[in-house]
């Protein structure tokens, strides 16, 4: 019975901790946001508010992003602009992440965003662009080019993922993924968690090759640390192998040219277990 009172005070303290961490993290989110406020406009689409990025003129060139990530990837990177120069150039939040919205009580499978980000480019009016994806971002493409094949010029897939593999990041998404218990989790704990992990993971990324430093200076980490873009990349993780086994049902049905582009030292995707992989199947004789 002594004890009682003792486990009541730990119960308090936890509570509290995890209070004071909400309220640390909501307030974070906002000094993100009011640091890197939107830049690009909105188009609503099913109820979905996407934000998007976009320059230069020409053919249309789609840019979709990875998991983590945003368009603005595509803008500290230095490729928009590259391409902008030649290209109209469109880089999309995918829903979930930047400034775009993912309503809750839907399933975010890649054919999902591939259905509403194709529908948004029509309303844009964007005709047959090429698509490039990155990381998650390509399994989107994939997902556009399958469904829209004469929506689309061209397939530009980079370090993509495509077919499944056993990883454990997406057994460790789970729980961040899960309904309420993911809440609280992205709402408390990740964000310093992810806050801590994020220098390493990021030369991960890049690993074997430096950080490049106009990234380092020019990516909005704060925004992708937001709780609710922490839960979509929790989503799209757990998501990632089904997604690729969804997808790999139907290779034999892309007629869209493609390009594979991956690095041979990428410590995320195994390239030749990925991108060596689909192109030497999309190489092969289809047979009928």
């Amino acid at each position: 019975a002594a004890s009682t009172p003792l486990i009541a005070l730990a119960a308090m303290l936890g509570i509290g901790a995890l209070g004071a961490l909400v309220w640390r993290n909501r307030r974070e989110s906002r000094r993100a946001e009011r640091r890197h406020p939107a830049r690009g406009s909105f188009i609503a689409v099913e109820g979905t508010r996407l934000h998007y990025l976009e320059r230069g003129s020409g053919a249309p060139v789609v840019l979709l992003h990875g998991n983590g990530a945003m368009a603005e990837d595509f803008v500290a990177s230095g490729l928009m602009d590259r391409l902008a120069a030649t290209y109209r150039v469109i880089a999309i939040d995918r829903p979930g992440f930047g400034y775009s919205a993912r309503p809750r009580g839907r399933l975010w499978t890649a054919r999902r965003q591939a259905a509403l980000i194709g529908k948004a480019l029509a309303a844009l009016g964007i005709t047959r662009p090429v698509v490039v994806g990155h990381s998650w971002g390509a399994l989107v493409a994939l997902e556009i080019a399958l469904n829209q094949p004469l929506a689309v010029a061209g397939l530009v897939l980079l370090a993509g993922y495509f077919f499944p593999t056993a990883r454990l990041d997406v057994a460790l998404a789970v729980p961040n993924a899960t309904p309420l218990i993911g809440d609280g989790l992205n709402h408390t704990l990740a964000p310093p968690l992810w806050r801590a992990l994020a220098p390493r993971l990021i030369r991960k990324v890049f690993a074997p090759s430096p950080v490049p430093e106009r990234f380092a200076r020019g990516f909005p980490l704060d925004l992708a640390l937001r709780p609710k873009q922490l839960q979509s990349a929790a989503h799209d993780t757990a998501l990632l192998i089904a997604a690729a086994a969804t997808a790999q049902r139907r290779l034999g049905d892309l007629t869209v040219p493609t390009a594979i582009i991956a690095g041979d030292g990428d410590a995320i995707v195994e390239t030749a277990a990925q991108s060596q992989h689909l192109a030497d199947a999309l190489a092969a004789p289809i047979e009928i």
